[in-house]
């Protein structure tokens, strides 16, 4: 019951999120059209990637089934089959679950501490500020984050994105905003300059309120589970438990009958 009245509250954030997710997307494909010599650092790809860093984003508690599991496990495998191609594959943590199951897997770069139970934006932007700083300094080539989607209470996808360098794709022309006409001030480059970073803090925050709504939804469904288990094994138990105590209430009752018959014969 706890955990469904947490999942009504994450599922209002998630979809407002994704909401203003697609508009601040949009946005920032249609003001492209006025800078095509767009050259933002938080753009540029590296000719040859070499260190990378995944952002592993698991729950801080248990009891949530294969939540937590299927995302270190999607971890572990991309990690496997990407090892020959980088020279070093680093991991960053929120929530202790991942921290726990995967600190030994790989080089831990930073552990952030309680920020997936109750997700903050200013905590995102915190976070995401310094995956900019570790990429821009050139300590790492490539930036991913590694999550449970959620779908619905019962499906939650795991899975692993780029987020820096952020995709040409993020910043598609798209013929419909061609008619649209803008009067910048300031320009169109310094508005994106803007725009670009907030599009990150905004990614990592979704993301931890993607994870926060699979969390409780798998909590609430795994409890429900157990909960049914339980009825289960209960109403099992008392069925052995009577068929036992009804044996030995015949069995005794055959012994008075037995006795009581021999003396009568006597």
């Amino acid at each position: 019951m706890v955990s469904a009245s947490k999942l009504r509250r994450a599922q209002e954030a998630q979809v407002k999120a994704k909401l203003y997710a697609r508009r601040l997307t949009d946005l920032i494909s249609r003001l492209s059209l006025y800078d095509q010599e767009t050259t933002h650092p938080l753009l540029t790809h590296r000719e040859k990637a070499k260190k990378v860093l995944i952002l592993v984003i698991t729950s801080d508690k248990g009891l949530c089934g294969s939540f937590n599991h299927a995302v270190n496990k999607r971890v572990l495998a991309w990690i496997g089959d990407h090892k020959a191609q980088f020279a070093g594959i680093d991991l960053s943590f929120c929530g202790r679950r991942g921290h726990t199951h995967l600190k030994t897997a790989a080089k831990v770069n930073k552990y952030y501490e309680h920020v997936t139970d109750k997700p903050q934006y200013a905590k995102a932007v915190e976070i995401s500020d310094e995956l900019c700083q570790l990429f821009l300094r050139g300590e790492y080539d490539e930036v991913y984050l590694a999550y449970n989607v959620y779908n619905s209470a019962l499906s939650q996808k795991p899975t692993i994105e780029k987020i820096l360098p952020i995709e040409a794709n993020i910043l598609e022309k798209r013929k419909e905003a061609t008619s649209l006409l803008y009067i910048f001030e300031p320009s169109a480059a310094d508005v994106l300059a803007t725009l670009i970073p907030k599009y990150l803090h905004f990614h990592v925050y979704f993301a931890l309120l993607e994870n926060a709504a699979g969390e409780h939804g798998a909590r609430m469904s795994a409890m429900d589970s157990a909960s049914r288990n339980t009825r289960d094994l209960i109403d099992r138990y008392t069925l052995l438990r009577n068929r036992v105590r009804q044996n030995s209430i015949t069995k005794e009752l055959i012994e008075i009958i037995s006795g009581v018959e021999t003396l009568n014969r006597g």
